[in-house]
């Protein structure tokens, strides 16, 4: 690809990337890592540099930025994309400081701190908590939910392709299904106005737009959080109606879990990782909530019974004994 004389380089990168079916949030980042990467060494082209510039970029953004250790990771696994575009081997990169990652026990809310959230939220953003919550779903697998994956018969949503291209079936809590069909009729209803409106198009993933020409614009391929208005694809310029913007929901959710005085940091993801915890209480065995979740590994699901076992009732405090006398 870097024959191509005529592309300019994050170009280049943005059509690699669109051919491994990257999202957008990761061509984002991937392209903005890239960038910062060859302002930090003033502007110089990718191909006359190597590892050891990669290792002061990485070093700086430990040392001079103090970035965490995910984030520095994901400027590394860009610029290791970069170099692949270029078809420029990169020596021994793993001379760089890298923070040491520490290791965070989840923030965890009570079921009664969850009943006051859900009680301070309406609309789509309280409908989006309930998935979170009561199903264990990302925040972007809660988005980017299709009317497809609903199965209101068998209680259950289907996530396809989540974190690590992995599909799984998690709970869908029957409390919310009066909520949910009447959000689902108002949802149809927009559709079919950007129908009658010459619209009413979805992003379809690969090559499924191709393949199934009609459903694009069919009812089941829509998302069950559509954007309030439409707006222009930037990869390829068609105007759609895109899902619900997270920072939007992520917002409002930390907002109001502010205002209603939750002395904790709350954000979507305290809501799965509260639906775990909470799984376990019940009873249910670590297997099934390692499902549930769609961790590739048991000992991630594990965390949340080190919460458990940091309550009160794990530990009696000696003091008691003492003041007992």
């Amino acid at each position: 690809m870097n024959n191509s004389q005529n592309i300019p380089l994050l170009d280049q990168v943005r059509i690699a990337i669109r051919l491994k079916h990257y999202s957008l949030r990761t061509e984002d980042a991937y392209t903005m890592w890239i960038r910062r990467f060859i302002n930090f060494h003033k502007k110089r082209h990718p191909l006359e540099m190597g590892s050891t510039e990669i290792v002061e970029f990485l070093t700086h953004l430990a040392i001079d930025r103090n970035v965490a250790p995910n984030t520095q990771s994901q400027a590394l696994n860009a610029l290791i994309f970069l170099y692949k575009v270029l078809k420029k081997p990169i020596e021994d990169i793993g001379g760089f400081v890298r923070p040491k990652k520490k290791q965070k026990l989840p923030v965890v809310l009570t079921q009664a701190e969850i009943r006051v959230l859900l009680d301070g939220l309406n609309g789509t953003c309280w409908l989006g908590a309930c998935f979170m919550y009561g199903s264990g779903l990302r925040l972007m697998e809660c988005m980017r939910l299709r009317v497809r994956n609903i199965d209101f018969d068998q209680k259950a949503l289907y996530i396809l392709n989540g974190k690590g291209g992995k599909d799984r079936i998690v709970t869908l809590p029957s409390e919310i299904f009066p909520a949910l069909k009447a959000h689902l009729q108002k949802v149809k209803k927009l559709h079919e106005r950007d129908l009658e409106d010459g619209f009413g198009e979805v992003y379809l993933p690969y090559a499924l737009a191709r393949k199934y020409p009609r459903a694009a614009t069919d009812w089941n391929w829509q998302y069950v959080f559509p954007s309030s208005r439409r707006s222009e694809d930037p990869r390829d310029g068609k105007e759609r109606r895109h899902h619900f913007n997270e920072r939007a929901m992520q917002r409002k959710i930390t907002e109001v879990a502010r205002s209603l005085k939750i002395q904790k940091h709350v954000t979507c993801h305290t809501l799965r990782h509260s639906f775990a915890t909470h799984l376990l209480e019940r009873g249910m065995d670590i297997r099934t909530v390692q499902e549930q979740l769609g961790h590739k590994d048991v000992r991630t699901t594990q965390i949340y019974t080190h919460v458990l076992n940091r309550g009160g009732n794990a530990v009696i405090s000696p003091l008691g004994s003492i003041l007992a006398d």
